[in-house]
């Protein structure tokens, strides 16, 4: 356990993974609790008088220990679960939320904060600071710091019940993914996959000891599987299965716990004096309300409805043509939107994997962010990792000062949770004097290597790639004095900007010439193909648009309004696509039984926050495009004010001084080619 309390003594400080035994961590969240918990006591029983430095700043630095081993345990919870340390986050997760309640209802340590914040406009403070003071002030304010003594003890209640909800949801959605596969015997199944699909499924069903394939409901076997399979039965049966995760009766089910967690947010936020849980959450980002993001919402879904109808009949009519099917099915979009392309643009997916080989298209990243930042990626094999898949970097600047730790986790496996995310086992600050520069990584579901080819990936999975990537630079070249502003830590609907702008990179012929090579001949990407790139890049953009406004207003029913009236959570779904939905509803599934991103991540009234920062990524770029993708101006001006200021000022202040204006939505609507 000793290991898990003190400074690790490791390389850069790294976290010793293959020392941790899972029985270390309960006794050492509750010593570090403890110790936390001493510092802040220090804090409030301070005899002097309340001052920036002895209250708002030794606030932000108490905890640390605590704070990393929380998100070395938490991080290991998504990407390298299992059964007993899903167990030991029920357990600890209370005595966070507790501790948490025990700052933000303190009073004493209260009184010390607002006597600090009511001399603010005196005490001479940098724009980061006076954006600590602010941001401490309501955290109390905001968090219940003014309810009276019965309401204290209700939010209590609430944020540990939300606590163990939000960790069971997902534990949920996680077993129902490894519970399922496709079992295929008969070759003639197997039509229209790709050839690494199949030797990938068949070589999962070795690793059972089944004869035949297996194909799951991870994304590297799910998507293309939805995506070339002639067989429109078996399409059906797995898309079925994905939809219904958690919405099958049984003991994963989610439908309670998704209203119970809707129904607790609203209680709480009205226990605060908000009107609804939209109402909090959005008083603390760019958009400010939820009649603002509604309005956002809306305006754009006027502006993608038209196209995304006649796109929608265009396929239709081409599935009819093709099979003579009647009508299109849930099932039927991804295969017969591949065909369209290949047929329209004289080209598919499978044609371009060869030349993205994953080593090659990491190595292009990091070219990228040398080229743009000045900062090279050097693999290290000195670096403890939580699994053989992950591989470790040192980032250094021009000087070979380090600037981050860098890991990447590629592949799926039971333990790890779908899709793709990027996080931090150490924030990035300045304390006596000394930079602590952060640990960051990335973790994906990418397609895994075979006996016989590389990891080869998808276009999709390039994109996906350069847009975790991009947050991981946010991360990597923070330079903030405090770490609870540090890297990401901004309004969430500003940090889809460093990852959304990062994908534009792989669309430009400029930049695929650096990592786009064959991986058996290593020729160069044909221009032809960069060519059908981007002239397929807005293919279907209005069916792709709706389908994003539909999940951001699914979110916003949920979360703007008073839940109680919810009975049926299928239903009051169904009503919220209803001015979204293009195919028939599938009476099995249910999406938001498995939308771990609002029930279970961070993203509650925030899903609108993709398309936001679409609009500012959009204009961000046109302004690389103007004066040249890799021009050294404008990525110092973009890393000076976006990626290295973190949270310490208002983002659209930070985006007005790199761009000199604000952004302009004709660039995101020109882009989807819905203008």
């Amino acid at each position: 356990m000793k290991i898990l309390t003190q400074k690790f003594n490791t390389k850069h400080n790294t976290a010793p993974f293959s020392q941790i035994k899972l029985e270390d961590y309960k006794a050492a969240f509750e010593e570090n609790i403890a110790k936390a918990r001493a510092e802040i006591d220090a804090i409030t029983n301070n005899p002097a008088a309340p001052t920036f430095e002895n209250t708002i700043e030794a606030l932000d630095f108490s905890g640390e220990s605590l704070d990393r081993l929380s998100s070395i345990f938490f991080n290991m919870n998504s990407a390298e679960t299992c059964d007993e340390m899903q167990k030991i986050a029920q357990d600890i997760s209370p005595l966070l939320t507790a501790f948490s309640n025990d700052i933000a209802l303190n009073e004493d340590l209260f009184k010390r904060v607002k006597a600090v914040y009511e001399q603010k406009d005196m005490l001479n403070l940098s724009a980061e600071q006076a954006t600590l003071l602010d941001k401490k002030f309501k955290s109390f304010s905001r968090n219940g710091a003014l309810l009276s003594e019965d309401k204290k003890t209700r939010l209590r209640e609430i944020d540990t019940d939300l606590s163990k909800l939000k960790l069971t949801y997902g534990e949920n959605v996680l077993a129902e993914t490894n519970s399922y596969q496709l079992h295929i015997t008969h070759k003639n199944d197997l039509k229209g996959l790709p050839e690494g699909t199949i030797e990938a499924a068949e070589s999962l069903a070795k690793s059972k000891n089944l004869e035949g394939w297996i194909f799951t409901l991870d994304y590297p076997s799910y998507i293309p599987f939805v995506t070339y399979a002639d067989n429109r039965e078996l399409r059906k049966e797995l898309a079925i299965a994905n939809g219904k995760k958690a919405f099958q009766n049984n003991e994963f089910d989610n439908q309670e716990i998704t209203l119970k967690i809707a129904k607790l947010r609203f209680e709480r936020a009205n226990l605060l004096g908000y009107k609804t849980h939209s109402d909090f959450v959005l008083e603390e980002r760019m958009a400010q309300s939820p009649e603002k993001v509604k309005s956002f919402l809306n305006d754009l879904l006027a502006k993608a409805k038209p196209a995304s109808e006649k796109e929608f009949a265009q396929l239709t009519a081409f599935a009819k043509e093709v099979d003579g099917i009647d009508q299109l099915e849930k099932w039927d979009g991804a295969y017969y939107s591949e065909k369209l392309k290949q047929k329209l643009f004289d080209f598919d997916d499978e044609q371009l994997k060869p030349y993205f080989k994953l080593e090659n298209v990491l190595n292009g990243a990091f070219t990228v962010a040398e080229k743009l930042f000045g900062i090279s990626f050097k693999e290290v094999f000195d670096i403890d990792k939580y699994h053989e898949d992950v591989q470790t970097f040192e980032v250094l600047d021009s000087e070979g000062n380090l600037v981050a730790v860098f890991y990447t986790d590629f592949f799926p496996r039971k333990g790890k949770r779908n899709g793709a995310w990027m996080t931090s086992f150490k924030p990035q600050y300045i304390k006596d004097g000394i930079n602590e520069r952060p640990h960051v990584s990335i973790v994906c579901n990418f397609t895994p290597p075979t006996e016989t080819k590389p990891s080869l990936l998808t276009f999709n999975e390039v994109t996906t790639l350069f847009h975790e990537f991009g947050h991981a630079l946010h991360g990597m070249l923070a330079n903030t004095t405090y770490p609870s502003l540090s890297g990401t830590s901004v309004y969430w609907d500003f940090v889809e900007l460093p990852s959304q702008v990062m994908e534009n990179w792989c669309y430009e012929p400029e930049a695929l010439a650096i990592f786009a090579k064959h991986y058996e001949t290593e020729e160069i990407i044909p221009q032809e193909y960069v060519t059908k790139i981007k002239e397929s890049a807005s293919f279907l953009e209005g069916m792709a648009t709706l389908r994003q406004l539909s999940f951001g207003i699914l979110d916003m029913a949920f979360h703007s309004k008073d839940p109680n009236q919810i009975s049926d959570v299928k239903a009051f779904e169904k009503l919220a696509f209803d001015g979204t939905s293009l195919y028939p509803d599938v009476a099995e599934n249910c999406m938001s039984v498995s939308f771990s991103h609002i029930f279970q991540g961070g993203y509650s009234s925030g899903y609108y926050s993709y398309k936001w920062a679409e609009v500012l990524d959009a204009d961000a770029f046109a302004y690389f495009q103007e004066k040249g993708i890799f021009n050294k101006e404008v990525a110092t001006k973009f890393k000076e004010n976006v990626l290295s200021k973190g949270g310490t000022e208002l983002p659209m202040e930070l985006y007005k001084r790199f761009r000199g204006q604000e952004p302009k939505p004709e660039a995101l609507l020109k882009r989807a080619g819905l203008i």
